[in-house]
């Protein structure tokens, strides 16, 4: 049965007064009553039945008897609203016209200013990870993120879809804080796409260089921001400039996240402190590469209970990233060659620490380097035993 309140509750919202709808309800339910019988089955009071009456009447609501007792029935709902249907379509339409001419004024007002409206669309926590899947899944050339944490876990959870746009041969790159190297999310994350790490504050994702999806971590909102110009050439240059300075991880994919985490701390105390530390040792000193080896002792850094296997190890993964080389070790002949496609003594601050370790361990060496402009460098260490 339908609800009688609810229907006169939708009439109100049509502009009825609460006893027109009391009525018309009423009148549509009984049939054809008399005066006092409306005011009774409606809960109308008497007095004012009657100029309730007249006002549907007006409104082409009901019919009332000319007769006594005064007799009223309900015109039907298809008849009687045909007009008031309309009526709100009319206004409906004007009120569309209206905001139409609002936006196009608002926007000559814009364009006379030299600004342009640009939207984007927010995110609720709950609907980010699917926004993310599906963002990546439609990527047609390129994929760049940014991600610190929480939103590299998220990125963990969205492997199929970065498995099928490695098969469609993009470009993916991922930029890390340098906490989540060797992680699990870190190992979750397929074959075929670089990552590298760097101090990272932000979640960006930048698909095809035309759209951007930004996550804030302290609540996992999202806002969506579609054929970008300023701000996605702002975010690609800045990450790009990330990039270019950020240490490679590639060749500590295999290692535990203790072992990728101390390679990263040498790298970046090496890099952020050694050349200064390197000149002024030089003058104080005549083992410059021993002083090398104590600035990543002051540093927190002991290679001192490390085996010559696992130095090998821990120096041939510092060349790859940071001189895309190798340090290799001749057993037969004690020979350790260490090998940079770059040149101009890029070698040499890592040359100093290995020849610590080796001065360390009980080691004589003897050091003979070479330089090639075309090919890179070449670094000999003739070991022995004191």
């Amino acid at each position: 049965m339908v609800n009688e309140h609810v229907l006169t509750v939708s009439l109100e919202e049509f502009g009825l007064s609460k006893y027109e709808a009391q009525a018309y309800v009423t009148l549509i339910a009984k049939g054809t009553i008399s005066a006092s019988e409306l005011a009774y089955y409606s809960e109308i009071p008497r007095t004012k039945v009657y100029p309730t009456l007249l006002k549907l009447e007006s409104k082409r609501l009901v019919i009332i008897s000319k007769s006594k007792p005064i007799m009223c029935t309900a015109i039907a709902p298809e008849d009687a609203f045909d007009g008031i249907i309309h009526e709100q379509i009319n206004k409906v339409n004007a009120m569309n016209t209206l905001i139409s001419n609002l936006k196009k004024a608002s926007e000559e007002s814009r364009k006379s200013r030299g600004s342009e409206e640009k939207r984007y669309f927010h995110l609720s926590a709950n609907n980010v990870l699917t926004q993310l899947q599906i963002m990546i899944e439609g990527s047609k050339s390129s994929i760049k993120i940014m991600t610190d944490q929480w939103g590299f876990g998220l990125l963990a959870e969205c492997k199929e879809q970065l498995l099928s746009v490695l098969r469609r041969n993009l470009d993916v790159k991922i930029l890390v804080s340098p906490t989540q190297i060797g992680s699990e999310s870190y190992r979750v994350i397929p074959d075929g796409i670089e990552i590298r790490a760097s101090d990272i504050i932000q979640n960006c994702f930048i698909f095809d260089e035309t759209e951007l999806l930004m996550i804030n971590n302290d609540n996992g909102k999202g806002a969506i921001f579609s054929s970008t110009d300023i701000l996605g050439i702002n975010q690609e240059k800045i990450f790009s400039n990330i990039w270019k300075n950020a240490i490679k991880t590639k060749a500590l994919a295999d290692m535990t996240k203790t072992e990728a985490q101390e390679i990263y701390r040498i790298i970046k105390t090496v890099t952020e402190t050694g050349l200064m530390h390197i000149l002024n040792t030089t003058m104080i000193s005549k083992k410059p590469e021993v002083d090398m080896f104590k600035l990543l002792e002051k540093s927190g850094i002991s290679l001192k209970s490390k085996t010559l296997d696992d130095i090998i190890e821990i120096m041939d993964a510092i060349m790859q990233i940071t001189c895309s080389g190798h340090v290799n070790f001749d057993a037969n002949t004690k020979n350790i060659t260490v090998e940079s496609k770059l040149n101009s003594g890029h070698s040499l601050p890592w040359v100093s620490i290995l020849d610590g370790c080796l001065q360390k361990q009980g080691y004589k060496t003897r050091t003979i380097y070479q330089n090639n402009s075309s090919k890179g460098e070449k670094v000999y260490i003739k070991i022995s035993k004191v």
